[in-house]
């Protein structure tokens, strides 16, 4: 069967239809889902009920999976993260990041599964990189690319929140420890298509080292407010059962967190990447 894909913008997203996501996943439909990754950058899936394990499957079949170090998953299936906020269990990702930018080899992708939904709100807005990247001046391109940048996980997994009892602070100080601030480009280049993207993202980047303090901070708050432009965006309003696909090299995202004191469910796999360069 042929797959349907259509744009949802011209910078970044498409609908994909015509594939059961619960079954199987056949070569040609693999190919034809990383391409369209590829051209699109974030995918989107309507009524897909899936289960854990199927989540798990269908992800693998892009790469190895990632088990994440700070957020609860399945028991069953560790490699499927849970997302589960409400008023007693406030989100933390209602600011525009890159998912796992704290490790030397941050996520090829990511596959978020919507399993229990508020009323209302809790939309996730998606930026292109590459957009962004490519409406920047030539010279403003050019002082960028050859920079790099810190990324810590301390910055989106601070210890106020994440160390409160001596079992969840000795936990948190062994991941501090296994995962200690790193460098990445600024502007890193697709392994695949070869496209230019930033590479710098509010959530775990904390300065440009090539710069002084006060210019690497001037220009981080600027590449933040930059990439957030609309359009370069797109915004998904959930269905439940829905499936997103994104471009994780490439792309960064913001979970709307204006639907407290509701509860909202979403399950993620998260697919290994490469090196940025």
């Amino acid at each position: 069967m042929t797959l349907g894909i259509t744009p949802l913008t011209p910078a970044i997203g498409a609908l994909v239809e015509g594939l059961n996501l619960a079954e199987p996943l056949a070569d040609a439909h693999q190919a034809a889902i990383s391409q369209a990754l590829l051209e699109h950058q974030v995918l989107f899936f309507r009524k897909q009920p899936i289960t854990p394990r199927q989540q798990r499957d269908f992800a693998a079949r892009f790469g190895d999976l990632h088990v994440h170090p700070i957020y609860p998953n399945i028991p069953e299936h560790p490699q499927i993260m849970v997302l589960d906020t409400d008023a007693n269990n406030l989100p933390d990702n209602d600011n525009w990041h890159t998912d796992v930018t704290f490790i030397q080899t941050p996520p090829l992708g990511a596959i978020l599964a919507a399993k229990q939904l508020p009323p209302t709100g809790g939309d996730t807005l998606w930026a292109s990189g590459i957009a962004a990247f490519e409406a920047l001046s030539k010279p403003l391109q050019t002082l960028l690319d050859g920079l790099q940048a810190e990324h810590d996980f301390v910055k989106s997994f601070p210890a106020s929140r994440h160390a409160i009892t001596p079992e969840a602070a000795a936990h948190w100080e062994e991941t501090r420890r296994k995962h200690p601030p790193l460098l990445h480009p600024v502007v890193r280049t697709h392994p695949v298509s070869g496209r230019k993207a930033l590479f710098v993202n509010e959530g775990f980047t904390t300065r440009i080292v090539d710069l002084q303090p006060r210019e690497s901070e001037a220009l981080l708050a600027f590449l933040y407010a930059h990439v957030a432009r609309p359009e370069f965006t797109l915004r998904w309003r959930w269905e439940l059962d829905d499936v997103a696909f994104w471009d994780n090299r490439v792309t960064q995202h913001y979970a709307v967190a204006d639907y407290l004191p509701a509860r909202r469910i979403m399950h993620r796999a998260t697919i290994l990447g490469d090196r940025p360069f």
